[in-house]
């Protein structure tokens, strides 16, 4: 008696113990219909994003250099380098507590 209550108590986690033919019927249509979405949607999508991006970037005048308090503080120097810079430095783009380099 007990046996049969453990037995109808355990939940069942899967229907059938082994995949049917519908069930591999499926995975091929949605794995056909993911292929399709890479080729036809997602990568037109990345090529109109670059191209958008590469004809339309048009050079920026920096602004000018303020030296407000609460920017570019230093309490302690970089590891890398002078100290002063940090690691992906650009001297045309960020300024230095100082102001730009060039």
């Amino acid at each position: 008696m007990a046996s049969l209550i453990v037995r109808q108590s355990v939940r069942r986690y899967s229907a059938s113990p082994l995949p049917t033919k519908q069930d591999y019927q499926h995975a091929e249509k949605a794995a056909k219909m993911w292929e399709k979405l890479s080729l036809f949607v997602a990568i037109p999508v990345c090529i109109i994003t670059a191209a958008n991006t590469y004809f339309n970037h048009h050079e920026h005048e920096r602004p000018e250099f303020i030296p407000y308090d609460h920017l570019r503080i230093r309490n302690k120097k970089f590891p890398w380098g002078d100290g002063n810079h940090t690691l992906f430095h650009n001297p045309k783009v960020n300024a230095l507590p100082t102001g730009y380099e060039d």
